[in-house]
């Protein structure tokens, strides 16, 4: 796969703003804020331009770390309010946490970019961080496909062979592996490019059907636009652990092709 996770990453971004433009509120059940808090829907309308903003900053790399930074916060923000405002309200529901993680990871992407853009020594221990925590979100989504097992199915196709439970439970699974192996580092990068290829799945099969069938709702625009923004981060994540091994290739593999060498004169 190319290493585009910052184009759409910023994409995603966009897509997210013009939701927000158009509507003039969050993205729905996505993004949390106080209902009667002054001046909401301006508030909204910030909160959309700038994410409009940072996608269009991370399509440039003179100006992607920017929009990386803000696409981050923004992402930390929403998932603060999901803990503040659902999850300590409600513990006992998993749902909540499945609403935090979802935040984290999308955040995470716009973490990830920053670390891929800097030159600093720190920068690949920032990658790590991110990747890791993403997969920590990931055994989250997991958890919810079999918590919400039935849920989960109802936004199956029906059309699918082998049932719409069977796929709700397969699709857990596989968010799940691919959570542990993103955390343990061990085929992180198939890992990775599977699961952002699932997301993709996810966005064609069942979010995309729903512009045609409920075209007009903001929750359909909103859902498409997480989606894809989970699509994003997870594209973004992949590329810092291709990134990260390439530069281990760069600095290991002359160091054992010279021993080689050597024993080969050697002999």
């Amino acid at each position: 796969m190319f290493r585009l996770g910052r184009h759409v990453y910023g994409l995603s971004a966009i897509a997210l703003g013009a939701v927000g433009l158009c509507w003039g509120d969050f993205a729905a059940v996505w993004q949390p804020f106080p209902d009667g808090a002054p001046g909401r829907q301006t508030i909204a309308y910030v909160v959309a331009g700038v994410f409009l903003a940072s996608g269009l900053l991370l399509q440039w790399r003179r100006t992607a770390p920017i929009g990386a930074v803000l696409c981050a916060v923004l992402g930390l923000t929403f998932a603060g309010l999901w803990a503040g405002m659902r999850l300590a309200t409600a513990p006992q529901m998993y749902v909540m946490y499945n609403g935090v993680a979802e935040q984290l990871a999308i955040a995470l992407g716009g973490v990830a970019a920053f670390a891929s853009l800097s030159e600093a020594s720190w920068a690949p221990r920032l990658a790590l961080v991110a990747r890791i925590v993403f997969g920590v979100c990931c055994v989250v989504f997991g958890g919810a496909h079999f918590v919400y097992v039935n849920e989960t199915a109802a936004m199956t196709p029906a059309y699918m062979p082998g049932g719409t439970t069977l796929w709700a439970q397969i699709t857990g699974v596989c968010h799940a592996a691919a959570g542990l192996a993103l955390i343990s580092g061990v085929l992180a990068l198939p890992a990775a490019r599977l699961l952002t290829l699932m997301f993709i799945g996810f966005g064609a099969l069942v979010w995309a059907p729903q512009l045609v069938s409920a075209g007009g709702e903001h929750i359909s625009w909103a859902g498409n636009a997480i989606n894809l923004s989970l699509i994003g981060a997870a594209w973004m994540i992949g590329d810092t652990v291709a990134d990260a091994q390439g530069l281990v290739r760069a600095v290991f593999l002359p160091a054992v092709r010279a021993d080689q060498r050597h024993e080969s004169d050697a002999a």
